[in-house]
């Protein structure tokens, strides 16, 4: 626990130092854009919380550097690894110019690297023919790449509300650190803390209040980082199931999946192109948005906030019979199964107007 108190103090205090000087690089780093289907802020806001995030993990590494950890070298690696994909989205924060493909692109490289330098690889999926693919070191190698690239902007997609990607990124941290511990995994348990603690500093100062938002730089990071550190899971640990990262991550992923398939065949429009019809949109304008009207800005912020818990509990959907059921691949498919119905019956019935009074925030 002394790496997660020491990542969530540092991230703390740093993301408190991007937020009160502001003022000083704003204009590269805020978010100017209030109008849009994916903007809910009433005000520029920095986007770069990620920085905070990358300083706590730096200091982890450090600390257990100077006291000879053993893990030390294996957590410069893992945060070497994570560079290419922070790097892209904290230079799309600033710039705005970096494209969804380069920024996958970057992320698949991280993932490369780690495969180098951790040997993360994927090389057992339990799913009929793909097992065959990733008996060739090239097939597993590129279905990591894709698999982590996929997770990474996947969390930054579900990045739409205060708290809402920052808290289910924590809930699949502690899930891994826990399956970590019964394995027996100290780079995963500690990793997974570490990590943790430096999303807990950043997530006091962006919920309730949205201070500072995660920015791609810190969805990149953190998506990249659980995705890393399941594949790291599975492949060091035979006794965890392969689909353990998949129902781990299932409330991102399928949003994404559903995303794509949503606007390509029923909107018949670019799976690339923004659109306000995310669940996490739909939870806000049809649950919460009729408790306020049409508000000032404090209520602006407040019907943003309550958006999140919604979608928290659907993530733990996923996340606890993960931690719960992980060495099982029949319960992991199970499971996957029933999350992806669960999905689909809520995002339709909220769509339909068929929401149950009993969901819908009141006074």
């Amino acid at each position: 626990m002394t790496f997660f108190f020491l990542s969530f103090i540092v991230s703390l205090v740093a993301t408190l130092l991007v937020v009160r000087s502001a003022d000083r690089h704003s204009h590269l780093s805020a978010d100017h854009e209030l109008d849009g289907p994916q903007k809910f802020h009433s005000h520029p806001v920095p986007r770069i919380g990620g920085v905070g995030l990358a300083m706590a993990l730096v200091a982890g590494a450090l600390m257990a550097q100077l006291t000879q950890n053993p893990l030390a070298r294996s957590l410069w690696l893992l945060l070497a690894s994570a560079l290419p994909a922070f790097s892209a989205g904290l230079i799309e924060d600033l710039t705005k110019n970096v494209s969804p493909a380069k920024r996958l692109l970057a992320t698949a490289v991280s993932a490369a690297l780690a495969a180098w330098w951790l040997d993360g690889v994927i090389r057992h999926t339990d799913i009929p023919g793909v097992d065959q693919l990733v008996q060739l070191p090239v097939g597993a190698v590129a279905l990591t790449m894709l698999v982590v690239a996929g997770v990474a902007n996947a969390t930054n997609i579900i990045d739409g509300f205060n708290g809402l990607a920052s808290m289910c990124v924590i809930f699949m941290l502690l899930a891994l650190a826990y399956v970590g511990l019964q394995v027996g995994d100290r780079l995963v348990i500690t990793s997974s803390l570490l990590t943790a603690g430096a999303v807990m500093g950043f997530f006091l100062w962006n919920f309730p209040a949205g201070l500072i938002f995660l920015g791609d730089g810190g969805a990149y990071l953190l998506g990249f980082l659980v995705a890393e550190l399941g594949v790291l899971l599975i492949a060091r640990n035979p006794g965890v199931s392969p689909l353990f990262p998949l129902l781990l991550c299932a409330y991102p992923i399928f949003e994404t999946i559903f995303s794509i398939y949503r606007k390509k065949f029923l909107r018949h429009m670019s799976p690339g192109l923004p659109d306000g019809v995310h669940l996490h949109m739909l939870v806000h304008r049809r649950l919460i948005r009729p408790l306020f009207g049409e508000p000032p800005e404090q209520s602006l912020r407040a019907r943003n906030s309550m958006t999140s818990p919604y979608l928290w509990l659907l993530c733990s959907l996923s996340v606890i019979p993960a931690m719960v059921w992980f060495r099982s691949t029949t319960a992991m498919a199970c499971f996957i199964g029933l999350f992806m119905v669960t999905y689909t019956a809520v995002y339709w019935s909220i769509v339909r107007f068929k929401v149950p009074q009993w969901l819908v925030a009141r006074h």
